[in-house]
């Protein structure tokens, strides 16, 4: 049991308050409650992240977003009923009430309060020249950059194994050696890391089928020059939660014309926009896609992801966006390069 207390929020709080409770708490989801603790609801990182795709802000407040209709269990429930309803209802947390349903406090599985240890292969693409980034890039790969007091790349791998994916696969190019020499088999950062060396570009996609290993879990593919905090369990919920075939991070972009905006009907002005913000989700560079993806993918051959998603489109396939609000940043020049280095001093 937790101390349910610091995981109750008022249903007029804020998204960002509550990604700060859910952070805090450690058990993915928060508790809503009105004045007299009375359970309201459960607000998860994946009922935020619909919210952000209906264009919900981050100090919009989370009374149409959460969900009023949660499995409880009562106070006098013995251990073997909790355990019941988490496996007959597919759920890792369930609140427990009292009296007029105020909460008690929260049973969460055995398993999810110690660090879970998962068997998905993480794909990181790693091979490209980094031309944008010459002269830093000239005899260093771009992944291997330092930001901060490491390369990019051990970022990366440290955040996957934070959160129990310790299974890498990096698909090599340019300067091979100098990542293979630093990561040798990955010991070291408490990985487990296999090679594959592209003798050819592939793109963002293509080296997936050189893939030898028969997969039997959603893997995740990410490019090797971002740097994120994203929780990586709560994109693999997502994922398996929503019966995707893929699923793609997307960020928030916006952008301002910088000038009145001028809407016309036939020769007629309609109205007029002073410095309209047009408001996109781009591509994230980290996705999850189940196995038999792979085997969409050309052999030995050029192929981005915007590719493989498109086939899958037009497949009928299932593939859902993960919306990002936690720290991102895609290393592509001297002035993001710049960036990273002021913003890793204060990034958690």
């Amino acid at each position: 049991m937790i101390n349910v207390l610091q995981i109750c929020l008022l249903a007029n709080s804020t998204i960002e308050e509550s990604l700060s409770v859910i952070d805090a708490g450690a058990v993915k989801i928060a508790l809503v409650v009105n004045d007299n603790n009375q359970l309201l609801g459960t607000l998860s990182d994946g009922d935020i992240r619909r919210g952000l795709l209906r264009k919900k802000t981050l100090n919009d407040t989370i009374e149409d977003i959460y969900f009023k209709g949660p499995i409880t269990a009562n106070v006098s429930d013995s251990r073997e009923e909790l355990l019941r309803l988490c496996s007959m209802n597919r759920i890792g947390q369930i609140p427990i009430i009292g009296k007029d349903k105020q909460i008690i406090n929260l049973f969460v599985l055995d398993e999810g309060l110690s660090q879970r240890q998962y068997k998905n292969t993480v794909v990181l693409m790693v091979g490209g020249l980094g031309t944008r980034l010459m002269p830093l890039t000239e005899h260093t790969p771009k992944p291997m950059l330092r930001v901060g007091d490491k390369p990019i790349l051990q970022t990366i791998v440290e955040g996957f194994s934070k959160h129990g994916f310790t299974n890498i696969t990096m698909c090599l190019g340019y300067k091979s050696h100098v990542i293979q020499d630093f990561f040798q088999d990955g010991s070291a950062f408490g990985v487990t890391i296999n090679y594959i060396v592209e003798n050819k570009r592939m793109g963002t996609a293509g080296a997936l089928s050189l893939l030898k290993k028969t997969l039997n879990e959603p893997l995740f593919v990410m490019n090797g020059d971002l740097l994120t905090n994203v929780n990586f369990e709560n994109m693999l919920d997502f994922h398996e939660s929503n019966n995707s075939r893929a699923t793609m991070c997307v960020r928030g972009y916006d952008i301002e014309v910088p000038y009145g905006v001028v809407n016309i009907n036939d020769l007629e002005i309609a109205s007029i926009e002073e410095k309209p913000v047009h408001s996109f989700f781009v591509n994230a560079g980290i996705y999850l896609l189940e196995p038999e993806c792979i085997d969409l993918v050309p052999s030995d051959e050029f192929y981005d992801m915007p590719s493989l998603f498109g086939v899958l489109f037009s497949n009928n396939e299932k593939v859902t966006s993960f919306p990002l609000n936690e720290y991102w940043l895609d290393i592509g020049n001297h002035l993001d390069f710049s960036r990273a280095q002021i913003d890793i001093k204060s990034w958690k």
